[in-house]
Order: C-alpha cells, then sequence, then structure tokens
C-alpha cells in the first residue's frame, strides 16, 4: 500500500517521482510560503517576461504554520521566498518568456519539464546538474492552463513527491483575468510499518487551513484547476452544478464544445490535468469544493500525522477534525435584498439509521431504512444500499433522519441543491451562527430538500467515512417529473460502494458481490441509473451481449440531462467516485446480456447478468 492511499491506475506522470523528503520538526532551511496563485511573478519588458527561478531545499509547513513541517525541494524566484505551488507564470498569448533557472541543489539532478510552446510534446525537458543553471527562451503559444514541474534524483514508486510545480497559464490576447487559480499537490512518506503521513495541499496549504473562498449571491466564479498530482481526483461542488469550459494537461488545453459543456457537480480529473469552471451561487451559506475518494479528505489520512484526539476526531462537531487535505471551504454571502423562495407543502418521509447483523466482508452492516406507513421497521432491519427515496421534483422533500446507531452520524444529500444548513456537514453546514449538528445517537434531524430538477442523486455519511461508508450508509435519490411514477420494471439502480474499508477493495453493486440475474423485457425502454460511491476507483461500464458491445442513449451525467441525450451510441461510458451516470437501453433481442465495472486497469471487478425476455 502507497502513501496517500488508493491511487489507482498507471503512474502515467512519473516525472512526479523523485528524492524524499524527510519530516523537519526544526530545521534551519527557509520557509516555504504558501501561493495563493494572485501575483504572477517575473518583470514583463514590452513583449517578453523576465523571470529567474531557483529550485533549492526548505521547510514547509503544509498544514497550520506552526504546524508539522517536511524538508522539500521547491521553487523560488531568485531573491524571493520558496513557493508551493511554485510562482506563478501567467501571460498574454504572444509573450516570449525569457526565463533562466538555477539548480540550487549541491547532490541531486533537477530535470524540469513544462517549459515549452504550447502546445508542447512529452520531450520538451532540460536537465540541470547540481549547482548547475540554464536560460530559455519561449514563445507562449496557444491561451489555456498549463503548469511547470521538477524530478529530482531516482524515481522511487513508494513515495509521492508532487509539491515540485507551479502554474503556468497564457491568457487569450485582450482577455479578462477574473479567474482564480488552484493547484493541487501532494506529498507522503511512509510514518512506521503501517501507517502514513501525507500533505495534500490546495494552493500549498491541508483544509482546514488553507483558504475559505467567500463570495456574495449572483456572483460569477471562474476557476482554473490544475492537478500536479499523479492521482486522479473526482472534485465535487456542494449544493450547486458548476461547468466545465476548458479541459486539458500539462501539453496543450481544449476550449469545449458546447455540446461537451456539462452541467455537473463531480468533475474527474485525470493525474496532471486541467480544467477551468464556471459556477454561480444562489443561496448563502457554507459549502464545500473537494476531492472525493476518502482517503483524500479525512483526518487520518490526509495529515503529516494522525490527529492525537484518533477515535472521536472522527465523530467531531468541529469540521477541522474529521476532514483534512483536499478541500476547498467556500462561504456564500446574501445581499440585503435577498429573499429565500416561498415555501412549498412538501413530500413528508422518514428515514432511520440502522444496524443490523454483521452480513458480508464489512465488519458491520448499517444501512437506510425509509419508513412505510406508520409503524417504524424493526431496529436491527437494514437496507444495503438505502431504500431509494423516490421524490418530485419542484416538490420541496421534508426528510425526518432518525438515529438508532450507538454514535453520532450525518446525511450528505448528494447533488441536490437545497439551503446550506441541511446539506450534512457537520460543524460546517449553514452559517457562522447556525451550524449543522451531528445527529446524535436516539436523536433525529429534519432535512429539507429543494428539487427544482429531475434525476439520479445520492445520499450518504458524511461523518466517519471509512466505517459507516463502507458498512452501507449509502442509497439513491430518483427525482421524477411531476405524473411520472416509479416503476421498477423499467427502472433500474445500481449503486457500487466498497465491501468494507480494505485497500484494494472488496466491491458490491447493490449490496452484494454476486447480483443475482436481472429480468429485462424486450421491446421496452429501460433507464440504468449508475452510481459510484466507493471510497475510490473509477469504473468503465460496458454491455454487452455474447462478447459484442451493444448500443444506449446515454442521457444524464449528475442528474443533470445531456445536450445530445438522445443520440444512440456505444453502450459504455467511464464513472467516477461521486457520479451518476444515466443511460436508456432498449433491447430488441431475446438472450443473455452482461453489464460490466471494469477498472483503470481493465480488471473485471462487477458483473451483472440480464435476462431479456
Amino acid at each position: 500500500m502507497t502513501p496517500v492511499r488508493a491511487g489507482y491506475g498507471a503512474m502515467l506522470l512519473l516525472f512526479f517521482t523523485g528524492a524524499p523528503g524527510r519530516p523537519a520538526p526544526s530545521s534551519s532551511l527557509p520557509e516555504v510560503v504558501a501561493n495563493d496563485n494572485r501575483q504572477a511573478a517575473g518583470r514583463l519588458v514590452g513583449d517578453t517576461l523576465h523571470l529567474s527561478l531557483v529550485v533549492g531545499m526548505a521547510t514547509w509547513h503544509p498544514q497550520a504554520p506552526n504546524g508539522p513541517s517536511i524538508e522539500v525541494a521547491a521553487f523560488a524566484e531568485e531573491g524571493k521566498p520558496f513557493q508551493i505551488p511554485g510562482p506563478l507564470i501567467r501571460v498574454l498569448e504572444g509573450t516570449v518568456l525569457d526565463i533562466q533557472i538555477r539548480n540550487q541543489l549541491t547532490d541531486s539532478t533537477l530535470t524540469i519539464g513544462g517549459m515549452a510552446t504550447r502546445p508542447m510534446s512529452p520531450e520538451d525537458t532540460l536537465v540541470l546538474a547540481p549547482g548547475a543553471s540554464t536560460r530559455i527562451r519561449f514563445l507562449a503559444g496557444a491561451p489555456g492552463t498549463y503548469f511547470y514541474y521538477g524530478i529530482l534524483g531516482v524515481q522511487d514508486s513508494m513515495v509521492e513527491r508532487e509539491q515540485l510545480s507551479g502554474a503556468l497559464v497564457v491568457d487569450s490576447a485582450g482577455g479578462k483575468a477574473d479567474d482564480r487559480i488552484f493547484v493541487m499537490n501532494i506529498w507522503g512518506d511512509k510514518l512506521d510499518s503501517t501507517r502514513y503521513h501525507n500533505a495534500l495541499t490546495i494552493n500549498g496549504r491541508s483544509f482546514p487551513w488553507n483558504e475559505r473562498i467567500t463570495t456574495t449571491i449572483g456572483d460569477t466564479l471562474r476557476w482554473r484547476w490544475i492537478n500536479a498530482t499523479i492521482r486522479r481526483h473526482p472534485m465535487h461542488l456542494h449544493g450547486f452544478y458548476f461547468r466545465v469550459e476548458t479541459s486539458g494537461n500539462l501539453f496543450a488545453d481544449t476550449v469545449l464544445a458546447p455540446r461537451d459543456r456539462r452541467e455537473e457537480v463531480t468533475e474527474s480529473m485525470a493525474p496532471g490535468g486541467t480544467m477551468s469552471l464556471v459556477w454561480s451561487p444562489d443561496r448563502p451559506g457554507n459549502w464545500l469544493f473537494h476531492c472525493h475518494i476518502g482517503f483524500h479528505v479525512v483526518a487520518e489520512d490526509a495529515t503529516l500525522y494522525p490527529p492525537p484526539y484518533e477515535g472521536e476526531h472522527r465523530f467531531s462537531n468541529d469540521i477541522g477534525h474529521h476532514m483534512a487535505g483536499l478541500v476547498l471551504g467556500i462561504s456564500v454571502k446574501a445581499p440585503a435584498s435577498w429573499r429565500p423562495p416561498p415555501s412549498v407543502p412538501p413530500q413528508v418521509l422518514r428515514l432511520l439509521v440502522q444496524e443490523g447483523h454483521k452480513r458480508s466482508k464489512a465488519p458491520r452492516a448499517l444501512g437506510y431504512v425509509l419508513q412505510q406507513g406508520a409503524t417504524p421497521p424493526a431496529s436491527d432491519s437494514i437496507e444495503i444500499p438505502g431504500s431509494v427515496l423516490v421524490l418530485t421534483r419542484g416538490q420541496p422533500a421534508e426528510i425526518t433522519v432518525v438515529n438508532r446507531l450507538a454514535e453520532a452520524t450525518s446525511v450528505h444529500w448528494h447533488g441536490i441543491e437545497l439551503e446550506s444548513y441541511w446539506d450534512g456537514v457537520v460543524g460546517w453546514s449553514g452559517d457562522s451562527t447556525h451550524l449543522a449538528p451531528r445527529i446524535e445517537p436516539g436523536d433525529s434531524f429534519v432535512a429539507h430538500l429543494r428539487l427544482p430538477r429531475a434525476g439520479t442523486f445520492i445520499y450518504h455519511t458524511h461523518l466517519n467515512d471509512f466505517e459507516q461508508f463502507t458498512s452501507g450508509l449509502y442509497g439513491a435519490i430518483v427525482v421524477l417529473e411531476p405524473g411520472q411514477r416509479f416503476n421498477p420494471e423499467t427502472d433500474h439502480v445500481f449503486v457500487v460502494a466498497w465491501d468494507g474499508p480494505a485497500d484494494p477493495p472488496d466491491l458490491v453493486v447493490n449490496g452484494t458481490a454476486n447480483p443475482a440475474p436481472l429480468v429485462l423485457t424486450a421491446g421496452r425502454d429501460h433507464r440504468f441509473r449508475f452510481i459510484n460511491i466507493g471510497m475510490a476507483v473509477r469504473f468503465r461500464i460496458t454491455m454487452t451481449r455474447d462478447s459484442t458491445l451493444q448500443r444506449w442513449r446515454h442521457v444524464a451525467k449528475d442528474g443533470a440531462d445531456l445536450i445530445d441525450g438522445n443520440r444512440t451510441g456505444p453502450a459504455q461510458f467511464v464513472i467516477s467516485v461521486g457520479e451518476t451516470q444515466d443511460a436508456v437501453f432498449r433491447p430488441l433481442g431475446r438472450g443473455v446480456y452482461h453489464l460490466q465495472w471494469r477498472d483503470s486497469d481493465d480488471n473485471l471487478m462487477l458483473d451483472q447478468e440480464l435476462i431479456v425476455r
């Protein structure tokens, strides 16, 4: 098992592994400054940017400024502090970059990449011996979001060294630079035989020590994100949809065609990937934008040292105790004239959180059970995944969550547009005067859901994630158009999750690793609602018959209809953690079909047999 656990897939960007850092409780090295990417480096003279960079060792505090530290290699502008991420290079298209780079290290060769005209090739790198320097000139090239990086020493696949990188942004001539730039960096190493210490940062700091974004209802937020790591990160926004407008990587950037600019709540960023996105809040309160890989956002895995309050911190009312790492906090303010929308009579539901008898590889069996009628279900009855919540667009839902566990819990309504207080993040959702509490044993919490769109969504715990998540506290939400009914003969939900916290995982679809055959009717449209709510791992889903790939209509992602959802195409797509994907399949011939889930290495993980009659 490697640091920053659950790093599935090939190590695509080997340039990020290199010389080891080491814990540094005290150090005489210069201090690293967290770079918020607001100030561009260098000096612009005419159409040429002049910049001198140096790479050297420095002391980095990725958490609190006075918290634990490590000695790492970092970039600096000559005569200025070392920075993580490295100094921001930002120019207009047509600019010539005149850059001098000095390797201050006395014992490590330095390989530099990303310093070339865009688009560029992987071979565009330069190598500096210890103590050497070089000067390069190149034209900025195509507008886009890029980055540069450095490698030190020899490759070591058991450590992560991804802090030696910085943003390189080329703006269109005449364009407005009213955006923010966020760079994700990782450093990880073994702490002892069973534990790791990790630094997972956004602009040089881990949550909750990083910047909090403050904005106002109606503002338009334009963000550029750079994944300068060898890990894939499914980035999820609570409470709102965003639109990805460009997608790229180290080498090139692409402005997406209108049909490809999906409205979504989770975007999977490839290793070394970049994106620009746009969103606008219409409700006040505290929100999160975070990686949905569990290992990247909990304190026991996303900090340099496990918290001293290990155990209780998993249930803390302080979000800084139970979340850490690749998380960005957002505070949306309301203008004085803002008023919430008028209330509408809600759908009323009662959802019980329960524990039953152990029944699979997970150490426990937890589940959400929807109460039917006036009599509560037996206290040890569970459903894994939880009961499908079928709701109606335009009619709000009032859901009373009753906690029958012996521990605290919470519920996050993933992808649902709602008021902040009901979002389910303990100690964060709401505002500074009214924060969402944990749901105590024997207590209840009433969540109010706005339902402005039909689609497929998720609900899941947001507390003690490793244990509660992998023991069964997750389920599907299906929001239908007014007048529609949920027909289980033609509407099929597939929820993939982990059966226990083992890494690599044991996977289940709808609570079992060996699902029973599903019977479909030929000649009818069947809607498949796919949900990936594991702790990590993305999948390629395919539909075959006699090893022949079938065809279907890919109609929705994250609950939002796709622009080209009426087009028939190959029955396959990739689904990452925290995403939902919907497809409509009309089987024309009787026989046996197969839905299969394969990981990024093309290993078969799950197989669902479909019998068409």
